[in-house]
């Protein structure tokens, strides 16, 4: 398997997560104290906002972004709609890399200004580790709330998705 497979398969595994944990969220609106509700789609909001950041920093533009978070909760149907467009967006990005983009290596300000340097590979494997410790956190939200948390497992989704891997 190919890097570049690998990296398509790990992104559409984390727009299925994410399309899990928006389902969740939705019922944990209606569950929850207005503290757990922030603090989830807070948690959420700082995931998207850093794939959007990496988004920037992968097509060697600026963004706009001085911090990772924000101090207003979105509106929730806005963020989940960002979130979903932003999973595309990382689908189609990675499936037409070829080799010599994913190795090269990109120049880039932190938030806070400090410069970074990765590969593409490498930033593509932050955004997906990142986001799926976020999930991870507002899973345990989920659990403390309502006994359970959508499924996120890479090994989940594959099974999901193609069904004769469980023969």
């Amino acid at each position: 398997m190919s890097a570049q497979t690998l990296l398509i398969s790990l992104f559409e595994y984390k727009a299925w997560a994410d399309q899990g944990l928006i389902a969740g969220l939705t019922r944990l609106g209606t569950l929850s104290s207005e503290v757990e509700y922030r603090t989830a789609v807070g948690i959420f909001n700082h995931a998207h906002i850093v794939d959007r950041i990496f988004g920037a920093n992968l097509q060697c533009e600026k963004h706009t972004y001085s911090r990772t978070d924000s101090d207003d909760v979105p509106n929730l149907e806005d963020l989940f709609n960002a979130i979903r467009d932003m999973d595309r967006w990382y689908v189609q990005y990675v499936t037409h890399l070829r080799d010599a983009d994913l190795m090269k290596a990109i120049a880039f300000s932190f938030t806070d200004g400090t410069p970074g340097q990765m590969s593409r590979e490498e930033m593509l494997g932050h955004v997906v580790t990142h986001g799926g410790y976020h999930r991870g956190e507002i899973g345990r939200i989920l659990t403390q709330l309502t006994g359970s948390s959508p499924r996120d497992t890479f090994t989940g989704f594959l099974h999901e998705v193609d069904p004769a891997r469980s023969r």
